[in-house]
């Protein structure tokens, strides 16, 4: 006589009864998984798991409000008296009854089970914003063999017949439902806990190159395609645009006479730092003679460097968008406004200008500079684990509340970056935005001369490389 086969909704109904994620293989798994979801939240946004369990994920998680839905009463009950902070619902993930939008839904190793993985991904629309995150995480099939043994020596709970998913599938379901996955990550090369030996694995060997195929749980991170209308788009948002400027004196009125005029409003913002020219000078010259055209705020910082002048830019700045303008214009002004469409759009959440696509004229870039940008792109592709062609190009754009929320969560960093380029992508990264680059041409210089060191500060660069390896890579 065969085993008697049991509906999905009783396996987990047992399931209930004990105690899962808390077994010899689970523990170890479900607190990796918990801890990468974790790291992505924030004590400020609101947390949507969908197949929540008992809870022990979306119960650990940060979080303002916290929401977790099941379709198993017998789940929820057990949920409910373990995390009085989550408000959990028994409800089907192919009919979801909220009328809530959150900033991040987690969907974790559910879609196994599904009968219709579509289906749920567009009923996900419902509760989403236009800046939600999702984050689905799923096993690597390669591992089936394994966990079928696991399952045969009674160290990991058995299961139905599960859908066979990989990284591309998921992300095709997540693009026909209506979302954009923007990123995809591997990790945990072994799911038991062996002093010394499984940490050395996970945090480091796990993400070698072609070791990280053979992990066993796979993420994909997506957010809604955007609605929004180009014709929309060109009015929807007014602009900040941060000029630091030291001894660039030659260049301020160029940089006005060339700014073309975009979204619903701009705003200039000149902010000096340390100048020994007569920068400062012609900042309030400008300020005055172009009075009744533009909108023109001006600072001097009192601190040093690019990263404390955009800091002191970005705080005074009043637009919805905030945009760097490096003064010596070697990114042409006229170019901001793709970048203003592509975050206006809804593109990108965080939108990085990119130096190395378009050939550059002749002195644009000295050939060590060069060098080094290309050094620094493969670097921080491998880092935050997409392609990611120019760290160092001065134009950044991000919304003013993304940025708020950065700061909000600084400290997770600290203050380790003088130029400011590496605090904004860390920060971007860990905010979990899409990061999104635009490839521009990059010019020569048309007054004074550059003021990076190329080695003493190609030094700090690699400090702040491996500033992040520790804080982004290997966690």
């Amino acid at each position: 006589m065969g085993k008697k086969q049991i509906s999905r909704l009783e396996f987990f109904e047992q399931m209930a009864l004990k105690k899962p994620r808390k077994g010899l293989l689970n523990r170890y798994y479900w607190k990796d998984i918990t801890f990468f979801c974790d790291y992505f939240s924030h004590e400020e946004i609101s947390v949507l798991e969908v197949g929540c369990g008992t809870g022990e994920l979306i119960g650990k998680l940060k979080g303002k409000h916290k929401v977790g839905i099941d379709f198993s009463p017998a789940m929820i009950e057990q949920g409910k008296k373990q995390f009085q902070d989550v408000e959990f619902h028994c409800m089907n993930a192919e009919n979801i009854q909220l009328t809530e939008k959150f900033d991040l839904i987690i969907v974790s190793n559910l879609i196994g089970y599904l009968d219709d993985i579509e289906k749920v991904f567009l009923e996900l629309r419902k509760v989403c914003h236009p800046e939600t995150k999702i984050i689905v995480t799923y096993y690597n099939y390669a591992w089936e063999p394994l966990l079928k043994l696991a399952e045969f020596l009674g160290i990991k709970s058995g299961a139905s017949n599960l859908n066979w998913l990989t990284l591309r599938d998921i992300n095709n379901l997540l693009y026909v439902s209506g979302f954009n996955p923007y990123r995809n990550l591997r990790r945990m090369l072994l799911p038991v806990y062996i002093p010394i030996i499984s940490p050395l694995f996970n945090r480091y060997i796990a993400k070698l190159p072609v070791f990280k195929y053979f992990c066993i749980n796979q993420y994909a991170f997506a957010k809604p395609l955007p609605e929004v209308t180009a014709q929309e788009a060109d009015t929807k948002f007014s602009t900040s645009v941060v000029i630091p400027a030291r001894n660039e004196s030659g260049n301020i009125e160029n940089a006005i006479k060339r700014l073309p005029k975009f979204g619903k409003h701009v705003e200039i913002i000149f902010i000096e730092g340390n100048s020994t020219d007569d920068t400062w000078d012609k900042i309030q010259e400008i300020q005055k003679k172009y009075a009744g055209t533009h909108d023109i705020k001006i600072d001097r910082q009192k601190g040093k460097g690019k990263g404390d002048a955009v800091r002191l830019g970005f705080d005074i700045a009043s637009g919805d968008i905030l945009m760097i303008l490096d003064a010596d214009l070697t990114v042409p002004p006229e170019d901001l406004p793709k970048f203003y469409n592509a975050i206006a759009s809804g593109k990108g959440d965080f939108i990085n200008g990119s130096r190395l696509v378009y050939p550059m004229e002749k002195e644009a870039m000295r050939f060590l500079n060069l060098l080094g940008n290309k050094f620094f792109s493969w670097a921080f592709t491998w880092l935050l684990e997409q392609p990611f062609k120019d760290t160092l190009c001065g134009t950044k754009v991000i919304f003013k509340k993304d940025y708020n929320r950065l700061i909000a969560n600084r400290k997770f960093f600290g203050d380790f970056d003088p130029f400011g380029d590496f605090d904004l992508i860390f920060g971007a990264y860990k905010l979990n935005l899409k990061i999104v680059e635009i490839p521009i041409r990059y010019r020569d210089r048309t007054y004074g001369s550059t003021n990076i060191s190329r080695f003493k500060h190609g030094l700090l660069l690699l400090r702040m490389c491996a500033f992040a390896a520790r804080k982004i890579k290997f966690i």
